[in-house]
């Protein structure tokens, strides 16, 4: 076979094949020889100690034990035959199993001949065993010096049945990383490696996979891991570079629309957060660069508000606006919103969503394209095709985290030049989080709720308290306020003993009257039409009490609702928890969230629900989410692979995600285009193996 690269297909490798290699793309995205050498190990057992038998205790998992077979027999039972042996190390023996290949493993074993034994010990009426334990010469164990501590990969079940076993990972990486010897070459510069103390890169491949101590092993992980969060951080800074230097609208007069509404429709004073944000705003419309920002704030902190006041801002520079809503209930309630905020303002503000009718659309299209719309606000709708501005100089997507990665994009090719950004989030994001996700963003923060919104009291309370929360809801009710119930499920399912929506609708139902309370209900399989109509009720105040499912999750602004009552919370997400809570304290009025939970809860949940009933700020909230449930969750299955670290820990690295940001602010500011011959390495990792990622923002 001709010499192997790391490119080179697995399918080409002595011992994989055609239908292997499928099996290990399939299972575990492995396609070449990078991919099997970044495959790391999960865990290690420690093959340097040797123990007596006698010494073993039922703690013990994996163990190896030097001596010799004393017997050998067949065993009969129930018309089946095992092999039982026993293992004698010179002290005490160990009975050893063996259900299959019992002809093999007969005729492999020479007695009295000394020989190391490794397996699981089991145990049973405290007698130690052990069943189908590896077998080594003690001449051959020896030998194998480098081996001594012995790495565990992850397997499935299609890979153990075509023969992939944990042994045929370890041969296969084995020989793969000495046959790479000569083609794995040091990726991160001189400097970096010294400034770190971070060992070779063929060193490091050696000591994840095969260590000859713990201490090298270390060393190696802190290696991989500072180097995953480099060339994450590196590929961002690139692509930040990039957009800041597109031309894109300059904006820079304030004028009529902003100074009128300024002056006469805003009705409060903005926090000092809101005001340092929108200068930020302000500065990146005058810089003539091409302006993609984050906005982070927690539930109810005044982020629309700053987008309006932005949008005048293009408005006033001759330019149109549009917002993307990931709901058509947050879009129809944006678009109230701005109508009532604009009034009086001669503004034309129209909305589109997958409910507008054809001929509307028709008006619509036109419309925009001759410029008379001044501000869309609308849904995924908007990201149509067929949809064309006139002039597009500002465009705002709100709750970022319910499109996928991609969407934004798709608001550049509304222009040319590409219009600003800003994306808007209430679901507050982990700084190493924001950092891994949106670093080629510039991030504002809104870390203050506007004057007169109140603390929010939150409770627990076990499913045998219904009828005093039932009650407190009907006190609730004759003082004027709403309430609203939130359900985890529609229907009901037998997998999962949850409270479902249908049954509890009828049992509000029957403890609330007919006559005296009117109760609504509202869920994502609602035509769009009755969904409105529900939610029109509740927010004109006709209706008491809307059963709901989390459909009402993000952006539904009653003031009047004063409860949220979420039953079996304890299977909520933190994110989703805090989300929902943020519904009601919307007003003048004392609110209350209430967490309905089981007797019995995970350890995780009660952390969960903790955090609920100690905190209402969402950033704390949101590294509590990330510690429980690593970034994937939370950002979502539409955010899937943002995040595909294969060993670094968002969670816990924080310290090696600073050390390594700051090489690349330093690498950056340096060298920005990395044509410096000092970094010709880090040029050549990112073409050869971030391509796809990084290769258009190096150029």
């Amino acid at each position: 076979m001709k010499e192997i690269n790391m490119h080179t297909s697995l399918q080409y490798i002595k011992g994989i094949g055609k239908n292997r290699a499928k099996i290990l793309s399939d299972e575990f995205g492995l396609k070449n020889c990078y991919d099997i050498i970044n495959f790391y190990p999960f865990r290690y057992i420690d093959r340097r100690k040797f123990y007596k038998v006698q010494d073993l205790v039922e703690s013990n998992s994996y163990v190896q034990i030097i001596g010799f077979f004393k017997s050998i027999k067949y065993i009969e039972s129930n018309k089946k035959f095992r092999l039982e042996g026993l293992f004698f190390d010179g002290e005490k023996e160990i009975k050893v199993l063996w259900f299959k290949g019992l002809k093999w493993v007969e005729k492999s074993i020479n007695n009295k001949q000394k020989v190391v034994l490794f397996g699981k010990v089991n145990w049973f009426k405290n007698t130690p065993s052990m069943i189908h334990p590896e077998i080594e010469q003690l001449n051959d164990f020896s030998r194998k010096k480098r081996i001594r501590i012995k790495p565990i990969y992850k397997s499935s079940e299609k890979t153990v049945n075509s023969g992939m076993s944990n042994n045929f990972f370890i041969k296969l990486i084995d020989r793969i990383l000495k046959d790479l010897e000569q083609n794995i070459r040091e990726s991160l510069n001189t400097d970096i490696n010294k400034r770190n103390d971070l060992m070779s890169k063929y060193s490091t491949y050696l000591n994840v996979h095969f260590p000859l101590d713990f201490n090298l092993q270390k060393k190696a992980i802190f290696r991989l891991k500072f180097e995953e969060i480099f060339f994450n951080q590196l590929i961002f800074h690139l692509k930040k570079n990039k957009i800041k230097s597109k031309k894109s609208f300059y904006f820079p007069k304030i004028d009529l629309k902003f100074n009128s509404f300024y002056e006469n429709n805003l009705n409060f004073a903005l926090t000092s957060s809101q005001k340092n944000v929108l200068k930020e705003i302000r500065n990146d419309f005058r810089s003539g660069n091409q302006m993609t920002r984050l906005l982070q704030g927690d539930v109810g902190s005044g982020k629309t508000i700053v987008s309006l006041m932005a949008m005048l801002i293009a408005i006033d520079n001759g330019y149109q606006c549009c917002l993307v809503a990931p709901t058509e209930i947050l879009a129809n309630q944006h678009f109230e919103n701005f109508n009532k905020y604009l009034n009086n303002l001669n503004l034309n503000i129209e909305i589109l969503t997958g409910s507008t009718k054809k001929s509307k659309r028709v008006t619509l299209f036109d419309d925009l394209k001759k410029g008379v719309l001044d501000i869309l606000i609308g849904t995924h709708a908007i990201f149509e095709e067929n949809v064309l501005f006139k002039n597009l100089g500002f465009a705002v997507i709100d709750e970022q985290h319910r499109f996928g990665v991609k969407q934004r994009a798709e608001i550049w090719k509304k222009n040319n030049p590409s219009p600003h950004i800003l994306i808007m989030t209430a679901t507050p994001i982990p700084r190493t989080l924001t950092m891994s996700i949106y670093g080629d963003l510039d991030v504002s923060i809104i870390n203050e709720l506007p004057p007169g919104r109140k603390k929010i009291n939150t409770l627990t309370l076990k499913d045998s308290k219904r009828l005093r929360v039932f009650k407190f809801i009907e006190d609730q009710i004759k003082t004027g306020r709403q309430v609203y119930i939130v359900y985890p499920l529609i229907e009901d399912s037998k997998k999962m003993d949850l409270k479902n929506l249908e049954d509890g609708f009828e049992s509000v139902c029957r403890y609330f009257d007919n006559e005296n309370y009117a109760v609504g209900v509202l869920h994502g399989k609602m035509k769009s039409e009755n969904k409105d109509f529900e939610m029109n009720r509740f927010v004109n105040g006709e209706t008491n009490i809307l059963v709901s499912t989390t459909v009402i999750e993000v952006g539904v602004n009653v003031p009047n609702a004063s409860v949220m009552v979420i039953e079996n919370a304890e299977r909520f997400g933190l994110s989703q928890l805090h989300q929902l809570r943020g519904r009601v304290g919307r007003g003048e009025y004392d609110s209350y969230c209430i967490l309905m939970t089981k007797d019995k809860m995970s350890p995780d949940a009660e952390t969960r629900i903790n955090a609920m009933v100690t905190t209402n700020d969402g950033f704390k909230i949101s590294e509590i989410d990330l510690k429980l449930r690593g970034p994937g969750d939370i950002l979502g299955t539409q955010q899937s692979g943002v995040v595909d670290f294969k060993i670094a820990d968002l969670t816990n690295d924080l310290k090696i995600f600073d050390l390594a940001k700051k090489e690349v602010k330093k690498l950056i500011s340096n060298d920005p285009k990395l044509k410096n011959p000092n970094n010709i390495t880090i040029r050549q990792e990112l073409l050869e193996f971030y391509n796809n990622k990084s290769w258009s923002s190096i150029g």
